[in-house]
């Protein structure tokens, strides 16, 4: 910013125009939605990246908050620049915009120590195109980042380059684009052991013995949703454990070892179906509302990009739902109702 302030005096001066004409624009000329509107971030309603954008733009605006402590605190970093403190130089909104434009130039280097996992590629977004599954890396070499391609390219083909392991929430959030056919996408679903169970504390010891937590994460990646739902069930089995004499059968056991009777399994899966049907009633459209929209050669490039994404985390969600119906669908006997759990579980 301050650099900014000098014009064309400053060396940087041609790089800072282009990252000002680019304002975080990715591939798909989409900048970070850190910088929409409050209409446009409706696009998103339903989609937990909404709640993930609010967040970050909550952070930048700390980090804005601390810059004259920083200013006061490390005089000897700005004693080029003869202005005013940070905050008094310049508002807000211009930060933001500078923070979106450096945040779009992070890229993921490879084989480098924690510490050097990132690097800073100046006009790497509209240099470069990203993708989730070539493998074409940039890694750090001698002091400078190095590309080598993966395939033959003639004059005027975008360069395509992996973007690191990144969910398409981060994707969009960083630089403005989601990848359709992205191995690392994924959603969360967050299950926690319900803190009013008279059981909760051995209950806790038991997930902890299995290497979970007493709220826990799980991440559902785009593809093994099965895999994720069966993951999950033994945990929420545990929730559904009621009889005293149950839980120390299941606390002297090895493993994540609950007795399932029939009632017990149909509530667990009922009350995950439950869920997933929650989360979709969440969207404002349907799958396929969304597949028509995508079909529109005119469709405003914030909403195309919006209901990409929401569309990607319906497929997750509706696998999941059918994984969670067929295990339904396997259940020996229909006839038997949900076993009632007073301290169920708790699903976000």
């Amino acid at each position: 910013m301050y650099e900014k302030k000098q014009g064309k005096k400053s060396f940087w001066y041609p790089y800072i125009r282009e990252l000002d004409r680019q304002r975080g624009r990715g591939q798909l000329a989409v900048e970070s939605p850190l910088l929409w509107s409050d209409d446009e971030l409706a696009y998103l309603t339903g989609s937990p990246t909404k709640a993930e954008i609010v967040e970050r733009a909550e952070g930048i605006k700390r980090e804005y908050n601390e810059l004259d402590t920083v200013w006061f605190m490390a005089g000897s970093l700005f004693q080029q620049y003869p202005y005013d403190i940070p905050t008094e130089a310049f508002p807000f909104e211009i930060f933001k915009q500078a923070f979106v434009a450096v945040q779009s130039c992070v890229v993921h280097l490879q084989k480098v120590p924690l510490a050097r996992r990132f690097a800073l590629v100046p006009l790497g977004p509209p240099l470069l195109a990203y993708r989730s599954n070539c493998k074409a890396m940039l890694s750090a070499v001698a002091g400078a980042v190095e590309l080598v391609v993966d395939r033959p390219y003639k004059a005027g083909e975008p360069i395509v380059v992996w973007c690191g392991p990144q969910p398409n929430s981060k994707l969009l959030i960083n630089y403005g684009f989601v990848d359709d056919d992205n191995s690392y996408d994924r959603l969360v679903v967050e299950a926690a052991l319900n803190t009013e169970d008279p059981q909760y504390q051995d209950k806790r010891l038991v997930v902890q013995r299995n290497g979970k937590l007493s709220v826990q994460a799980f991440p559902v990646y785009a593809g093994k949703e099965k895999e994720a739902v069966s993951d999950m069930l033994p945990y929420l089995r545990l929730g559904y454990v009621s009889d005293p004499s149950e839980m120390q059968s299941v606390l002297s056991s090895q493993g994540p070892v609950c007795p399932v009777s029939s009632c017990m399994e149909r509530a667990v899966l009922d009350q995950l179906a439950d869920y997933f049907k929650r989360r979709l009633a969440g969207y404002p459209t349907t799958l396929n509302e969304d597949e028509s929209l995508l079909l529109d050669p005119n469709l405003n490039p914030k909403k195309r990009v919006a209901t990409q994404l929401v569309r990607l985390e319906k497929k997750i969600l509706h696998a999941c739902l059918q994984a969670t119906v067929d295990l339904i669908d396997q259940l020996p006997d229909h006839t038997v109702s949900p076993c009632p759990a007073p301290y169920a579980p708790l699903l976000k």
